[in-house]
């Protein structure tokens, strides 16, 4: 099946280091589980998946910090519950009484080309992808989605166009001529880095990490060993 490409840009975008336990601190890239949301947000469907292969940096990495308004607190879920049990309770969160200001370390100007492949899962797996190639091809060529795709926070609005793929003459494909390139000149360890959530290890999602690797400005999650 030939592989998909998008790609995404956006002012602003915060894909969130899970160690930064206060205050939120960015990693240098996309991570793959937020690259997975794009697609999602463009065609999710109960029958397929979508495996990030590729990402590729357009632009150069650039920060600023910024200070936010943030709620400190969430609603109780014992209180739910008592509501739902006597049919009254206190649900209310008054947000003047919980507001924190956070500083937030962000990424600005960002730009991404995403590869996925699409794959059939459960009872699904053996039957007709057409429809969903198809499905997507079309909303992503006209700018449709499901919901606004974003970059890491919900404010962070992403905005996305379809790139075609051709052969590259070695059973490949690659981006035509006319795309952007890919920084030539950045290839940085950044570490361990998030890859997604687990949701089969059971009723708690366990995170799973990989060693990202850059080279000349590509991150190919086809040859990175992922660690739960």
């Amino acid at each position: 099946m030939k592989p998909f490409c998008i790609e995404v840009r956006g002012d602003y975008a915060c894909f969130t280091r899970p160690e930064m336990k206060v205050e939120r601190v960015s990693y240098d890239l996309i991570t793959p589980s937020a690259a997975r949301a794009v697609f999602e947000a463009i065609l999710w469907k109960p029958a397929i998946r979508w495996r990030i292969t590729r990402i590729e940096v357009l632009q150069p990495v650039r920060w600023t910090s910024v200070r936010r308004n943030e709620v400190g607190a969430v609603t109780s879920s014992r209180n739910a519950l008592t509501a739902m049990n006597e049919g009254h309770g206190e649900l209310a969160l008054y947000i003047e009484e919980e507001r924190q200001q956070r500083a937030s370390l962000l990424l600005r100007d960002v730009a991404y080309r995403l590869h996925a492949d699409m794959e059939m899962v459960g009872d699904d797996a053996r039957a007709n992808p057409n429809k969903y190639i198809a499905m997507f091809n079309r909303r992503a060529e006209a700018g449709q989605c499901v919901n606004q795709p974003y970059l890491g926070c919900r404010e962070f609005a992403a905005a996305f166009r379809a790139v075609e793929l051709v052969a590259d003459g070695r059973g490949g494909w690659r981006v035509g001529p006319d795309e952007p390139s890919a920084l030539d000149d950045w290839s940085p360890d950044l570490g361990w880095m998030l890859y997604d959530m687990d949701f089969a290890a059971g009723p708690t999602p366990q995170p799973r990490f990989f060693r990202a690797q850059v080279q000349r400005g590509v991150l190919d999650l086809n040859r990175v060993e992922v660690r739960g």
